[in-house]
């Protein structure tokens, strides 16, 4: 017994928002609301139990929305929120809390510290309540016209969880039975109790219209992506030597690649995909052939930098692509070996990697063995602002 015990109240029936369903009970992100606020609470660790105040008719929808959460019976409402939460608070009384949360169904987003102020708030003053301070000026009108200007100075908007002794905030309900105060605030406020204001946050809102579904929609999903794909082609001929580099494995030959650096025609294709993919030039306009410092550079210098750039614009790699094309020296003995050394060089999973060898059936100067082609195709999103 005793302890931090959420109440959740969903006894209501409103479908401003449209869906067919009260609003707790419509998904957000494919997962209901009330699901969501009731583990916001549950995987809490300051919270002992939870127990939702639900419309009776409301029961199958209640129960296909919470499966599988640990969570108390639920407790019919009363015909206002006021009777509601006092409905669940007689409920809660069998478990002797120290502190009860009382929140609104439809706010899935509280975060835990927001819990734990007004956990702290509650404990060290008797009442607290989550809220904004108000930062918009404030009109009144009549009529459609303004009267007058209000003075935000000390005005809050208030939030839930509004966290209590349980002791008091059930006499205080008790005493105000019949009534229909705006929240339990106002009700310990009748009673004499000093509430505290703590900081709530502006994810913490209440979903009430199709807007609000909206916004929800997005702040699960976070920002909005857009992909960006950039190609990249490169081509080195043959030379005296005992190994071609590709994809940054050594591979023995009879001849090797003739280039400025290591000349490995696959991740010079690759970076110039990223690049692409940034917009941001080509390989040769940030590695001139001309430059001293490349000769004989290990080319995954060339593919970090072009990361490193597609990351200061904001991108972030998903996936590449690279095709080698080639008569010799065969590539499948070395795929695996290539494949992994691409995944350490691009941080990508290696199922998000793709890389293939070809040849061009001996016409062209690569048929002719002449030398190694490739191309690559590389793919990036940028967030975007919903």
């Amino acid at each position: 017994m005793g302890g931090t015990y959420a109440l959740i109240v969903a006894a209501g029936r409103g479908q401003r928002a449209g869906g067919g369903v009260p609003k707790q009970y419509r998904p957000v992100g494919g997962t209901p609301v009330l699901r969501r606020t009731v583990q916001a609470f549950s995987r809490h660790d300051a919270v002992a139990g939870v127990c939702t105040v639900i419309h009776p008719d409301d029961r199958p929808l209640y129960d296909d929305a919470v499966a599988g959460l640990p969570v108390m019976d639920p407790v019919s409402g009363g015909a206002t929120r006021q009777q509601s939460v006092c409905n669940g608070l007689e409920r809660l009384a069998a478990e002797a809390p120290d502190i009860v949360l009382i929140h609104d169904a439809a706010r899935p987003f509280v975060a835990p510290g927001v819990i734990d102020r007004v956990i702290a708030g509650a404990r060290g003053a008797g009442a607290a309540i989550a809220a904004l301070p108000v930062v918009d000026t404030l009109k009144r009108a009549d009529g459609g016209a303004i009267s007058q200007t209000v003075d935000r100075t000390g005005l809050w908007r208030a939030q839930t969880p509004q966290g209590f002794d349980f002791a008091g905030i059930l006499a205080a309900h008790r005493r105000a039975a019949g009534g229909d105060l705006s929240d339990d605030a106002a009700v310990a406020e009748a009673a004499g109790m000093t509430v505290q204001v703590v900081h709530g946050g502006e994810d913490n809102f209440k979903i009430t219209t199709e807007g609000d579904f909206d916004r929800a929609e997005a702040l699960v999903s976070g920002p909005l992506m857009l992909p960006r794909t950039g190609m990249g082609f490169d081509v080195h001929a043959f030379a005296e030597g005992d190994h071609v580099w590709l994809c940054g494995v050594r591979i023995p030959h009879d001849r090797s690649l003739r280039g400025h650096s290591d000349a490995d025609v696959a991740l010079h294709a690759l970076t110039d995909a990223i690049l692409g993919a940034a917009a941001d030039g080509d390989i040769g306009m940030h590695f001139p052939d001309k430059d001293p410092q490349w000769k004989g550079a290990s080319s995954d210098r060339f593919l970090a930098h072009a990361l490193a750039r597609l990351r200061d614009k904001g991108g972030r790699l998903v996936h590449v692509d690279i095709t080698v094309i080639c008569e010799t020296p065969k590539v499948g003995p070395h795929r695996q070996a290539m494949l992994a050394n691409l995944a350490s060089l691009t941080g990508l999973p290696a199922g998000t990697i793709g890389l293939k060898a070809t040849t061009t059936e001996k016409l062209g100067f690569l048929g002719r063995g002449e030398g190694i082609a490739a191309q690559a195709v590389a793919t990036a999103v940028f967030a975007q602002t919903p």
